[in-house]
């Protein structure tokens, strides 16, 4: 079973990043410019992982992953891109709607590691090509 994954960043070059290593690792990937797009197409996608980065224009990360979390089910796992992960994970450790977070700038390989790690610890399979 491919494993769907939802990329929601508002830098062109990094969503073609992610989605082209990762489309090369076995996954399925759909991508969202904001976290507006990235809500409404979780909603009709049902991925099973969103890489969601944080500061976004019209809804940001913590409030699309506080919509995905409510919304969607089953509820996917949500890992934030952002450059400044302990301060988030600070910031978020009491809402629960983040399952990982991953630093900018991070590398493809780092990128694949960590999306399967997330399967693995939710019990799911991890992509079988990986990084």
């Amino acid at each position: 079973m491919t494993i769907k994954v939802l990329a929601v960043d508002d830098e062109p070059n990094i969503l073609r990043l992610i989605e082209v290593k990762l489309e090369m690792s076995g996954f399925e990937v759909v991508t969202a410019r904001d976290g507006e797009e990235g809500v409404r197409i979780a909603l009709a996608e049902k991925p099973d992982v969103v890489l969601l980065d944080l500061a976004m224009p019209k809804i940001g990360g913590y409030a699309a992953a506080q919509r995905i979390k409510a919304e969607v089910t089953p509820k996917p796992i949500i890992l934030m891109l952002t450059g400044q992960a302990p301060e988030a994970e600070t910031a978020s450790a009491s809402t629960g709607n983040a399952d990982g977070y991953i630093a900018k700038p991070f590398s493809p390989r780092e990128l694949v590691a960590r999306i399967n790690a997330a399967l693995i610890e939710a019990g799911r399979s991890p992509s079988s090509v990986g990084g």
